[in-house]
């Protein structure tokens, strides 16, 4: 393979950061993989945090919203994949506190809806564990599922 110049390293790498937001441990990633020197990966790293190319902050703030909208993520996973990702808590804290409570009720609620129609089960106990278990791996609070399965079934008595 090739050796990347360090022009064309950080010509690639904001090419890269272009095509969508990107973190440090991504970009250094791509560079480590196209074989690229650390020191040189610094200096790149260095500047495409300078000229804003890479911008954590923002990249928190897409990130969470897409992963709560689209994904429709929990806080605890969204926040283990930001740790994977080598961000600090400080950094991501705020914008996982910036979803509405009220939003986040609805998605889990909506999740555990339609999971509850494709459970074969009519032991209470047996539907209840799956639901958490299903909704614990989405990444939701134990609380947040308590309360979510309580008002279904306060919903349930009602019809």
């Amino acid at each position: 393979m090739n050796e990347l110049t360090e022009k064309e390293a950080l010509n690639k790498a904001a090419a890269y950061c272009t095509a969508s937001e990107r973190c440090c441990s991504e970009v250094t990633s791509k560079l480590v993989q196209w074989g690229v020197d650390v020191k040189t990966q610094e200096k790149i790293l260095k500047r495409l945090l300078d000229e804003r190319f890479i911008d954590e902050e923002r990249y928190c703030r897409f990130f969470v919203n897409d992963k709560f909208r689209f994904n429709k993520w929990g806080r605890m996973k969204i926040s283990q994949a930001l740790y994977m990702k080598k961000i600090p808590s400080s950094v991501f804290s705020r914008y996982l506190e910036e979803i509405e409570e009220r939003d986040y009720m609805n998605v889990l609620r909506s999740l555990l809806s339609s999971k509850r129609k494709s459970i074969r089960d009519n032991d209470d106990y047996q539907l209840n564990m799956k639901l958490i278990r299903f909704a614990l791996s989405r990444g939701f609070e134990m609380n947040i599922i308590r309360k979510c399965l309580q008002l279904s079934d306060e919903y349930d008595l009602l019809d």
